[in-house]
C-alpha cells in the first residue's frame, strides 16, 4: 500500500509539473510563439526552475490576516486533490509473485461517490483563502468561487448518474468492466455513445469546477487582480497552483474511466495487460488535457451572470432530463 501511494504521488506530481510545460508549449504553438526553450534542452527543465523559484520566494503574510486560516487554506486545496487518486484504477488487476495486484491504491464500492466528496472539499480552502486574507479582491474572488463551484458541483454529479445507471455500480473498476466488448464487432461499448449528453455536461462542468478558461471567473485579473490568492506568494501560491492542475488531471481521469472505458482499448501486440491498460488510460487523459489547453487558447472569458445562467437554466435541466431518459430506457429494455 505504501509503495502504491509513493508511486502514484510521484507520478501525479511529475505529470502535473510537465503539464504546465505542455500547456505553455501548446499555447505558444497556437499563438505563433516559441514557448519555454531556454532552461535545458527544448526548455524541458523549465518546470524544475519554476518549482525552485516558488520554493525560494519570500512568503507574504498580510498584517491583518487570520494567520491560522491563511496557512490552512492552501492545504485544504491541495490535499483533497491528491486524495482523489486513491481510488482511480489505472489498469486491470494482474497476478504477480503468486498474488493478485490491483493497479489502484485501493478499491472501494463507492469510489465515484468518494471522488465527488473529495473534489467538493476544495471549495472550503478557496473560501478560507479569500476570507482570511482581509483583502476585498480576495474576498470577492472567494465568494465568486464558492458560488461557481457549488453550482457546477451539482451538474457535475448529476451528469454522471446516467452512466452509473448503465453500469449499476459506484465502483470505478466495475464501471470500466461494464464497458467491455464491442457493438457490431468494431464499435466500443463505451458509455460516451449512449451518454453523449451526460458526457458533454460533465466536460463543461469539469472545466468550470477547476476554474479553467473560459470559466476562470474567481481569478479574473481584469477586476479582481488574482482573486482568492491575491495575497499569497511563494510555496503557498504554488499549493493553489498544484491543486488546480492536479484537479485537471483528476477530472480527466474520471472522464476517461466513466465515459471512455478507462484502461480498455485495442490490443497492443507483445504487451501484457498490466502495461497496455495504463498506456491507453494515459492516452485518453492526454486527449482531455489537450482539449483543456485548446479551450484556453480559443474562447474568451464568460461574464459571471452568463456563467451562472448556463448552469442553472440550461445544464441542470438537461442533466435531469438525461437521468429520466436513461432510466426510462433502462426499465423498458
Amino acid at each position: 500500500m505504501l509503495a502504491k501511494i509513493l508511486v502514484v504521488f510521484v507520478v501525479v506530481l511529475t505529470t502535473m509539473a510537465y503539464l504546465t510545460y505542455f500547456e505553455r508549449k501548446v499555447l505558444a504553438r497556437m499563438q505563433s510563439r516559441l514557448g519555454p526553450n531556454r532552461t535545458g534542452p527544448y526548455g524541458l527543465l523549465q518546470p524544475l526552475a519554476d518549482g525552485l523559484k516558488l520554493l525560494t520566494k519570500e512568503p507574504n503574510l498580510p498584517a491583518s490576516a487570520d494567520k491560522f486560516v491563511f496557512f490552512l487554506a492552501p492545504v485544504l486545496v491541495l490535499v483533497p486533490a491528491l486524495m482523489v487518486w486513491a481510488v482511480i484504477p489505472f489498469g486491470p488487476a494482474f497476478t504477480a509473485f503468486g498474488r493478485q495486484i490491483a493497479l489502484s491504491i485501493t478499491d472501494i464500492n463507492v469510489g465515484l461517490l468518494y471522488v465527488l466528496a473529495m473534489s467538493s472539499l476544495g471549495v472550503y480552502g478557496i473560501v478560507m483563502a479569500g476570507w482570511s486574507s482581509n483583502n476585498k479582491y480576495a474576498a470577492l474572488g472567494g465568494l465568486r468561487s464558492s458560488a461557481q463551484l457549488i453550482s457546477y458541483e451539482a451538474t457535475l454529479g448529476i451528469s454522471l448518474v446516467g452512466a452509473l445507471l448503465m453500469a449499476g455500480s459506484l465502483n470505478l473498476r466495475d464501471i470500466v468492466e461494464a464497458q467491455q466488448g464491442t457493438i457490431l464487432g468494431f464499435i466500443p461499448k463505451w458509455f460516451i455513445l449512449p451518454q453523449i449528453l451526460g458526457f458533454t455536461l460533465y466536460l463543461t462542468s469539469a472545466i468550470a469546477e477547476t476554474n479553467r478558461a473560459p470559466f476562470d471567473l474567481p481569478e479574473a485579473e481584469t477586476e479582481l487582480v488574482a482573486g482568492f490568492h491575491t495575497e499569497y506568494s511563494g510555496f503557498q501560491f504554488a499549493m493553489f497552483f498544484l491543486g488546480e492542475y492536479i484537479n485537471m488531471l483528476a477530472v480527466s481521469a474520471i472522464a476517461s474511466t466513466v465515459f471512455l472505458g478507462g484502461w480498455l482499448g485495442p490490443n497492443i501486440p507483445f504487451l501484457p495487460a498490466a502495461i497496455e491498460g495504463p498506456i491507453w488510460f494515459a492516452v485518453k487523459m492526454a486527449i482531455f488535457i489537450f482539449f483543456y489547453v485548446w479551450l484556453r487558447a480559443t474562447l474568451p472569458r464568460f461574464k459571471y451572470d452568463q456563467l451562472m445562467r448556463l448552469c442553472w437554466k440550461v445544464m441542470l435541466p438537461l442533466a435531469l432530463a438525461n437521468i429520466l431518459i436513461t432510466a426510462a430506457i433502462k426499465l423498458a429494455f
